[in-house]
C-alpha cells in the first residue's frame, strides 16, 4: 500500500519491526497491551482494518491515523482537510475508501492508497456519526441540526436520502445491518430506530429503549442482534431478526461500568461484547450467560470507542487521554480471576442440542436442565424460560 514511510509518527526509537507487548495490565491478569501514541487531542474512533493487521483512529486533533499493529507505529496520517474535530471514521470492507465525519460540518471521502481526499460534503449541523454499508455503496451519517439522518453514495457523495427531525434529539450512532437494507440509529432521546433503504421508511421504533441517552450501537454479523450502550450504565442486546424483544425485552448486561457506557462492539460469532465507559475501563462480556468476564484498566480518561478483532484475540480502545490501546485477550479464560468467577457461579459446560455449540449451565438452573444455549432458547421462547428477563419498556 503506497502510503507514507513507516517512519512517520514513530512511537519510539526502536526499529520498525515486530515490537514486544508492553506488559501486563495487572499482576494476576495476563492481558498484554500496546499503547499507540501520536494524536494530540482526544481520540474519538477506532476500528480494525486490513484483515486485523492495522487500526484506523480519528481524533479531535482533526486527523485520522492508520496504525500498523505489528510495528506499533503510525504509517499514515490523513490530515489538512478537516478544520474541526473528527467525530468518527470508517473504512469500506475492501479498505479502499475512508469516510470521516467532523464537527466542521463536513463528511469526507479519502483514497486509502494515495491518502488523497476524493470528495467533501457540507451539512448544516455538526456531524456526530458515520457508517458505511457492508457492500461499500452507501454512507449514513447523523447531524445535530434537525436531528437529521443523511444517506449518500460512497463513490461520489451523491445524496440518497435526507430525513430531517428523524429523532427528537441528537443521533449518537448509526449502523447498517449486514445485508445493507436497514440503518439502525440511536439517540439522546433514548430511542432506537430502523430506517429501511428500499422502503424509504422507518420500519421499527423502540421508544425509551434505555433510561437515559443511548451512546452507541452495533449489529452482530448475522444481523440477528443489535447491541446498544447507554448513559444508564447498561448494555442491551436486542433480538431484531425475530422481534422477540417486543414480548421478552432485550438481554441486559449490568454492573459492568460505573457511570456512562459510551461504546460497544460485538464479536463476529456474537459470543462476546466489549464495552467502554466513562469510568476509563473496557469490559469484556460473555453473552452466553450475560456476565462480565474481565475488565481492562489503563486509560487515564474516559473510553470513547472499542472494537474486537475477528478472531476475538485483540481488543482496541480509544480514549480522551489522546491514546489508542491494543489489548491481547487470547488468554482471558486462563486468568485466575476469570476461572474463580466461573467456579463461584457454579457453572458446567454442556452442548446445545440445536446449534451444537458449547455453553455454560449454572447450579441454579440444574433443577431444570437446559439443553439449548441462550440464543436457541430465544429462537423458541415458548418452550423455555428465558434467563434474567428484563422488564419491557413501557411504550412497547
Amino acid at each position: 500500500m503506497p502510503l507514507q514511510s513507516p517512519s512517520e509518527d514513530p512511537l519510539d526509537t526502536r526499529a520498525p519491526e515486530e515490537k514486544a507487548w508492553e506488559g501486563d495490565q495487572e499482576k494476576l491478569a495476563k492481558i498484554h497491551f500496546k499503547i499507540l501514541k501520536g494524536h494530540t487531542d482526544a481520540v474519538t474512533s477506532c476500528h480494525f482494518c486490513f484483515d486485523d493487521t492495522k487500526i484506523i483512529s480519528g481524533s479531535f486533533d482533526t486527523t485520522v491515523k492508520l496504525w500498523d499493529i505489528a510495528c506499533s507505529i503510525c504509517i499514515h496520517t490523513f490530515k489538512d482537510q478537516h478544520t474541526g474535530p473528527v467525530s468518527e471514521c470508517c473504512l469500506t470492507h475492501d479498505n479502499r475508501r475512508l469516510i470521516t465525519a467532523s464537527y466542521d460540518k463536513t463528511l469526507k471521502a479519502w483514497d486509502t492508497e494515495t491518502g488523497k481526499m476524493l470528495w467533501s460534503l457540507g451539512q448544516d449541523g455538526l456531524i456526530t456519526t458515520c457508517h458505511i454499508s457492508h457492500d461499500g455503496k452507501y454512507v449514513a451519517s447523523g447531524s445535530d441540526l434537525e436531528n437529521a439522518l443523511f444517506v449518500c453514495n460512497v463513490e461520489d457523495g451523491e445524496q440518497v436520502a435526507l430525513i430531517r427531525d428523524y429523532h427528537k434529539s441528537t443521533i449518537q450512532s448509526c449502523r447498517f445491518d449486514p445485508v445493507n437494507q436497514r440503518i439502525a440509529t440511536v439517540s439522546s432521546d433514548m430511542s432506537i430506530k430502523f430506517w429501511d433503504i428500499i422502503a424509504r421508511a422507518t420500519t421499527v421504533t423502540i421508544e425509551k429503549a434505555h433510561n437515559n441517552a443511548i451512546a452507541d450501537c452495533c449489529f452482530s454479523l448475522d444481523g440477528h442482534y443489535l447491541c446498544t450502550a447507554g448513559w444508564d450504565e447498561n448494555i442491551k442486546l436486542w433480538d431484531v431478526r425475530t422481534g422477540e424483544f417486543r414480548s421478552h425485552g432485550p438481554i441486559t448486561l449490568e454492573q459492568g461500568h460505573i457511570g456512562i457506557v459510551g461504546c460497544c462492539d460485538v464479536s463476529k460469532d456474537a459470543s462476546c461484547v466489549v464495552s467502554g465507559g466513562y469510568d476509563k475501563t473496557i469490559s469484556v462480556w460473555d453473552i452466553e450467560e450475560a456476565y462480565k468476564k474481565i475488565s481492562l484498566k489503563g486509560h487515564a480518561d474516559w473510553v470513547t470507542d472499542v472494537a474486537i478483532s475477528k478472531d476475538k484475540r485483540l481488543v482496541v480502545s480509544s480514549s480522551k487521554d489522546q491514546t489508542v490501546r491494543l489489548w491481547d485477550i487470547k488468554n482471558a479464560n486462563e486468568i485466575p480471576m476469570v476461572i474463580q468467577a466461573v467456579k463461584t457461579r457454579g457453572s458446567k459446560i454442556s452442548k446445545c442440542e440445536a446449534c451444537q455449540k458449547s455453553f455454560l449451565i449454572f447450579r441454579n438452573q440444574e433443577d431444570t436442565i437446559e439443553t439449548r444455549c441462550v440464543f436457541c432458547r430465544l429462537a423458541s421462547p415458548n418452550q423455555v424460560v428465558l434467563p434474567l428477563p428484563p422488564a419491557l419498556p413501557p411504550d412497547l
